[in-house]
């Protein structure tokens, strides 16, 4: 057995069956060990950036880490920006970087890079395989390293003569270490704030935001007058009908801060204290007052419900109905708006469907009015990196097991950066319906030069238009095999969207705003 063939085994074992890869000549004995060993889904993304932003997609659906394949530290550089997104999603993923062989590096042929330096800026586990018999070995503790709590971004380099060398070795997988439940002495304390303190916020994050996490939140807060919230930028919330309608911190400076003014305790569960984004002058960093007091509940890598729980039956507080979400919107009619848009897909999307939201500015009022649309996941994206939306789509769909409705929420000047994701979608079959929303600028741009108080000229708003020459999106579509259609209604974006929801494969729709 070579190295890349035990590294096959090894995955395998450790319960890693999806492979998303972009491979080189360094990989190709790996490739072809995929092909001799049965087990592993391999599917292809045209560029890396699609192959990590698809791995990033597919945890945060199934909750178990995928293998990416990436040809050397350029193909590992390329996908850099959506393995940043995955690790504040906290999702958990193993990537295979190929590398020069061993004894070839002193040579610095030209894709010789500093591969390991490269990864461990989006990394929490880095190591290079130094022979075909130490491969196996290393697989087993970077699939360990991924699953761990709550989700890793661990990556294995693979020189080319680690993977052909004979002396390969399965290893067996290796434990996962249980996440832990908040101190009991750190529970107490929270419950005392709550019974004691006013004017409380409990901030959800991470798995607190899943629907049983939700209804204990809401029972803790009910029990003496706290509020909800949930973080600005989240990898997976369960809402619609059932859920609790959560709003989140907003994220443009002076809303967030006027959101949180009246705050004194902060209680964070699996949470982080809200700040900007970016620096802007005479503005605030941090977007809660300075005399809120901040309170840990639970951290990222501990049981956010079994916490919850522990709150609950600390303050002894009794079962509590989700607020009414009131009911089903119905569609909107007439010219594109944000909150029309909202009320049309709440409208006609399935129920169980996943929501991608890579929408950026123009989203930024879905969630009030999505609240009483059928249950539903929403993903948004979590480290700032545009490009996300499409390859998290696709990744989505996989990690449901092809028998959920993705829709994609795309804002259009993000979308060119990973449009090769719809390849992708259109070869595996995936139920996946994209609506672009073509305003042809970089639309969020436009608000932050007024923000950091610049004063733009014609120049520079010529680096923010889109329109000059014009994308033309239902092309594109059709290039990479998936069927689009144009609208310019909301009664248009309705019948297309119920259309796209009733066939298989994926569809595009080309919404000019």
């Amino acid at each position: 057995m070579n190295g890349a063939e035990s590294l096959v085994h090894t995955l395998l074992k450790s319960g890693v069956d999806v492979c998303f890869a972009n491979p080189g000549t360094s990989e190709m004995h790996f490739v072809a060990a995929l092909d001799r060993i049965p087990g592993m889904r391999c599917v292809l993304g045209l560029q890396e950036n699609i192959v990590t932003g698809m791995a990033d997609g597919y945890f945060r659906m199934s909750g178990k880490p995928a293998a990416t394949l990436l040809h050397c530290g350029p193909g590992l550089a390329n996908g850099l920006a959506n393995l940043h997104n995955a690790r504040r999603a906290r999702s958990g993923i193993v990537n295979v970087v190929g590398d020069q062989a061993t004894y070839h590096r002193q040579h610095d042929a030209p894709l010789t890079a500093d591969t390991e330096g490269w990864a461990r800026g989006a990394s929490h586990w880095v190591r290079t395989s130094m022979s075909a018999e130490q491969v196996g070995a290393d697989a087993a503790v970077a699939v360990q390293a991924a699953r761990t709590a709550p989700g890793q971004v661990a990556t294995l380099v693979l020189p080319a003569d680690t993977a052909w060398n004979e002396g390969g070795a399965p290893a067996e997988a290796l434990p996962v270490p249980t996440p832990s439940v908040a101190d009991p002495l750190v529970v107490h304390n929270i419950a005392r704030v709550l019974r004691e303190k006013k004017n409380v916020l409990i901030l959800l994050g991470g798995a607190a935001l899943r629907g049983e996490a939700q209804a204990l939140a809401w029972r803790a807060a009910s029990a003496h007058g706290a509020k909800l919230l949930a973080e600005v930028s989240n990898a997976r919330i369960s809402r619609g009908q059932g859920a609790y309608p959560l709003e989140r911190v907003p994220y443009p400076t002076d809303a967030a801060l006027q959101a949180m003014s009246w705050v004194e305790h902060l209680v964070l569960v699996n949470a982080r204290a809200p700040v900007g984004f970016f620096a802007y002058p005479d503005k605030r960093g941090l977007h809660y007052p300075e005399n809120c007091e901040i309170h840990v509940l639970s951290r990222f890598e501990q049981d956010a419900e079994a916490s919850l729980q522990a709150l609950v039956d600390e303050l002894g507080a009794p079962p509590v109905a989700m607020p009414e979400s009131g009911p089903r919107p119905e569609a909107a009619r007439g010219a594109p708006t944000p909150e029309g848009l909202a009320r049309t897909v709440a409208a006609v999307m399935p129920e169980g469907a996943i929501i991608t939201d890579e929408s950026v500015s123009f989203g930024r009022g879905f969630f009030k009015e999505t609240f009483a649309a059928p249950a539903h996941d929403w993903l948004q994206i979590t480290g700032g990196a545009i490009g996300c939306g499409m390859p998290m789509a696709t990744g989505a769909a996989i990690g449901a097991g092809g028998k959920r409705r993705v829709i994609n929420l795309q804002a259009d000047g993000s979308g060119m950066y990973t449009l090769q994701a719809l390849w992708t979608q259109s070869r595996e079959k995936l139920p996946v319906t994209t609506i672009v929303l073509a305003n042809r600028k970089y639309q969020i741009l436009l608000g932050e030069y007024q923000n950091v108080g610049a004063n733009p000229g014609p120049t520079a708003m010529g680096m923010l238009d889109l329109s000059n020459p014009t994308l033309d999106w239902v092309k594109l579509a059709n290039g990479m095999g998936v069927e689009a259609a144009q609208a310019t209604s909301l009664e248009q974006v309705a019948d297309l969207l119920a259309q796209s929801c009733a066939q298989d494969g994926p569809f595009l729709i080309e919404l000019v705003i």
